[in-house]
């Protein structure tokens, strides 16, 4: 084979590979806007009638996963199964944010953190790797920080909301999820970094209850909530 004859297959193998590439891309945008639409059906939440509709915009936002587990599917079909990794970038983002957005509405359904296996059997994907396409452990780590993000945020809006009692459940729910983490040995630096920033919305939720103890709203909460969700 001559030289040029070597180039030309170079080429071709570069060609396909670009196509495979923004096949993946054009699924991954539909992804983004999915995401973006379950988004805004929760970011509802945070307005001040927003917790009377909870149950109404978490059962919407899991209508739209409907889609998502379509989109996923697609997805997996553009590329060969065994190199998973050698595109995960280009899906590695959304993934996260689906898998936040996941954890977010069973937070607000149960307000318990939804494990790694129920969050693939709500996109449609496998836990394990050896199965194909897959969530990986560090995709849904950093989505499940991204929802402790968006409760520290809604525990300050709860109190703007009247609802006392629910910052002081996010703050216990918090503090058991920053305990979590402490028990992993976290060596992704970008994961890291996102735990490092963990201690700041505890710090947030805890200046919430404190300010809540202050007021005498906190038991005022407890008295008049009696623990309800």
């Amino acid at each position: 084979m001559s030289v040029s004859e070597m180039f030309i297959t170079l080429q071709g193998v570069l060609t396909a590979d670009q196509d495979i590439r923004e096949e993946i891309r054009k699924v991954v945008q539909t992804m983004e806007q999915t995401a973006r639409e379950i988004l805004t059906v929760l970011q509802g939440v945070h307005q001040g009638s927003g917790f009377q509709d909870i149950p109404k915009k978490c059962q919407k936002a899991r209508e739209h996963f409907g889609t998502v587990r379509a989109q996923l599917a697609s997805l997996k079909m553009k590329f060969p199964a065994d190199q998973y990794y050698r595109f995960h970038e280009h899906w590695r983002f959304v993934l996260q944010r689906l898998v936040f957005l996941a954890t977010f509405v069973v937070y607000l359904e149960t307000e318990t953190l939804v494990t790694r296996e129920a969050v693939t059997e709500i996109l449609g994907i496998e836990a394990e790797r050896e199965k194909g396409f897959h969530l990986d452990i560090e995709d849904y780590l950093s989505g499940v920080l991204t929802l402790a993000s968006e409760l520290s945020r809604l525990a300050v809006n709860s109190v703007t909301a009247g609802d006392y009692s629910r910052p002081l459940r996010i703050s216990a729910f918090i503090n058991e999820l920053d305990s979590g983490f402490r028990l992993l040995n976290l060596k992704n630096d970008s994961l890291r970094k996102r735990y490092d920033g963990l201690k700041y919305d505890v710090k947030k939720i805890e200046e919430v209850v404190y300010d809540l103890s202050i007021r005498g709203l906190n038991k005022e909460a407890t008295d008049g909530a009696g623990g309800e969700k």
